[in-house]
């Protein structure tokens, strides 16, 4: 471990210096979602960048289907909470320091994605849920996209959401917006604090990105939302009721600003492939660096990134690609799919450090350990490689296409029927193309 020392948070979200935040610090990240008919086959895309400080890894981690006894309590990164008798098996992408996750999907066809957002409500410092351990709790929890959302509505009165999102001693802390899917529709619900507002998406394309995104087209909200803005004067009460112009900062911070641009941009990229959005489309807008949509500046970068193919017809599998390693346009996109084989890839599980981990410790995060998985480190190698122009740099690049290529092949003909393997088979795909892509880097 390496001592630390704890630095001044160069910025308070709520605070009237809002716009002189830190370049450097923490940003958000972009979520993006396909409803046939906008897809060009009967299913539902989900996609997702996960846009955290430049140096955090993030592992991809398979969690089986579980029972719990009567009475279990369940560990997530701050706090503890009741545990239900039953958890659906996940596959998690996530920041290798926390027990929540970043994006992700369950047995039963459910992804969800997480944004931060700041709103008039203020932020607490105080440890609770975050964002991410909520995203988990409703995967493991949920068979339906509104089932996870009254999961994650139901959990946000029960225990709040707080703490800091970032493994430093200078805090970092935030609201959250999702993104869920499943086969037939998908959700975006909005937080502020406890409250809350959502969207059902029944068709067509949508995005969200870290600022409120919910107008006056409301599926679903907290019972007391309307009465507690009436109550604060920020809505008359005469008026349509817009979630997003109600709840916004009414000065909005420079790096929200420049995240109107992204969500514009992603809204613009989906509308122009509306009724023809594919895997690799979703995968190509996640690899955007001119919108800022694949982030590589100053202290933050993508770090992770994940695409879902969700079937209509429930007899087809749903296949998830995830990268496990920064900077989606130069990484491999991975299939998962769940079956009987599945199960940890060790190359892209970070180490533990138990009740050493600077995590677990008090005060947190005074110390700093080596997070890195094996896959990452050769990425890392090559990510040089590739940047530098050479030509060894360009020959890893196109086995990495070639590779992602095979897998996106290996989906087309499965959901095509054109290929069955046995469920073994299936399971074991993740874990085949990460041993491959770990070959790939020597």
């Amino acid at each position: 471990m390496v001592e630390r020392s704890p630095e001044e948070d160069p910025f308070d979200p709520t605070s009237p210096q809002m716009a002189s935040w830190n370049p450097d610090a923490p940003r958000s990240c972009d979520c993006f979602v396909s409803v046939p008919p906008a897809s060009a086959i009967p299913a539902v895309i989900f996609a997702k960048n996960s846009d955290r400080p430049r140096d955090e890894v993030q592992e991809v981690v398979f969690v089986p289907a579980s029972t719990h006894p009567p009475g279990s309590r369940l560990q997530c990164t701050y706090i503890e909470v009741d545990q239900v008798s039953e958890t659906h098996a996940v596959i998690l992408s996530r920041p290798s320091w926390l027990w929540g996750a970043e994006m992700g999907a369950n047995e039963h066809g459910v992804c969800i994605g997480n944004e931060a957002v700041w709103t008039k409500e203020p932020v607490g410092k105080g440890e609770a849920l975050l964002g991410m351990d909520l995203l988990r709790l409703a995967l493991e929890r949920s068979r339906s996209a509104l089932e996870a959302l009254h999961v994650i509505t139901g959990l946000l009165e029960s225990h709040g959401q707080g703490g800091s999102c970032r493994e430093d001693p200078a805090p970092f802390c935030y609201h959250n917006t999702f993104l869920l899917a499943d086969r037939t529709e998908a959700w975006v619900l909005e937080t502020a604090g406890r409250l809350w507002a959502a969207q059902r998406i029944q068709e067509g394309a949508r995005n969200i990105s870290n600022q409120l995104s919910i107008g006056t087209d409301i599926s679903a909200e907290h019972p007391e939302l309307r009465t507690h803005a009436l109550a604060r004067g920020w809505w008359g009460g005469q008026s349509a009721f817009d979630f997003a112009q109600v709840f916004s900062l009414t000065q909005q911070p420079v790096r929200m600003e420049a995240a109107k641009a992204r969500f514009q941009a992603g809204r613009e990229l989906l509308q122009q492939q509306r009724g023809g959005i594919t895997a690799e489309m979703m995968m190509d807008i996640l690899r955007n660096k001119e919108s800022g949509i694949c982030m590589d500046s100053g202290g933050f970068r993508t770090t992770a990134s994940m695409v879902s193919i969700l079937p209509r017809d429930p007899t087809q599998p749903c296949v998830h690609f995830l990268t496990a390693t920064p900077d989606p346009s130069r990484s491999v996109f991975k299939p998962f799919i769940f079956g009987a084989g599945a199960a940890p890839a060790p190359q892209v599980v970070s180490p533990t450090f138990g009740a050493r981990d600077p995590v677990r410790t008090q005060p947190r995060f005074q110390t700093q350990v080596d997070r890195r998985h094996s896959l990452y480190l050769g990425h890392q190698v090559a990510l040089g490689l590739m940047e530098s122009g050479q030509d060894q740099g360009q020959q890893l690049r196109q086995k990495q296409r070639d590779l992602e290529q095979e897998g996106l092949e290996a989906a087309r003909r499965l959901l095509a029927g054109e290929w069955a393997p046995p469920p073994q088979e299936l399971g074991a795909l993740f874990q085949a193309f990460v041993e491959r892509e770990s070959q790939v880097y020597g």
